[in-house]
């Protein structure tokens, strides 16, 4: 099973960099490990909407309002990432609230803000368990980490473009195994509305 501290290493050993133990470990690798994993791991993260950190909430209204612009707000989930989709209570499985026109909101300061009374999302969690990860999610994550702490790690700027490289084909393979799995987007975009970041 995936730790942080394997991931890390995956990342250390693509630049041909010895293993640590922990992330606490006093060494630059370790110091350089705790300072760019969670960074690394959030914006792998958000860059799509991979299976195994998809979750759905009902959210609970604020008792404060939005100045302008909006009805109502709702504060999202600590851990949320990233707001994909919103399903109300106009919104059931035979009619598509984004084919109606009128299901709007909008992101701000961790307040989804809209027109309607209630609000369920299906949401991008900050799952902090490596354990609940697909395999190909470790390897895009460790590819990203091995890319941002490159230079600092082996003081060659010429490895990073390859670094780089590496990750790009990661997260492309990462990326099209996760959406081959389940509903295709086409069916999901007929019942929810796409979420839109200002």
């Amino acid at each position: 099973m995936a730790s942080e501290v394997d991931i890390c290493n995956i990342a250390l050993n693509n630049l041909g960099a010895s293993n640590i133990t922990s992330l606490t470990e006093d060494s630059k690798a370790g110091r350089l490990c705790n300072q760019r994993y969670e960074f690394s791991r959030d914006t792998v993260f958000r860059s799509h909407p991979w299976n195994c950190l998809v979750t759905r909430i009902e959210l609970a209204q604020d008792a404060d309002t939005p100045a302008f612009g909006f009805d109502y707000q709702y504060t999202l989930p600590a851990n949320c990432l990233r707001v994909i989709t919103l399903w109300t209570a106009s919104t059931d499985s035979s009619q598509a609230a984004m084919d109606s026109g009128d299901v709007m909101f909008k992101i701000e300061t961790r307040k989804l803000l809209t027109n309607e009374s209630t609000a369920k999302i299906i949401y991008l969690a900050r799952v902090e368990d490596p354990n609940e990860y697909d395999s190909l999610l470790v390897e895009a994550i460790a590819a990203r980490l091995s890319a941002e702490i490159c230079y600092a790690i082996t003081g060659s700027a010429a490895l990073l473009t390859p670094m780089l490289a590496t990750y790009e084909a990661k997260i492309k393979e990462a990326r099209f195994v996760d959406a081959s799995e389940g509903m295709p987007d086409r069916i999901l975009s007929e019942t929810f509305v796409e979420s839109r970041f200002g």
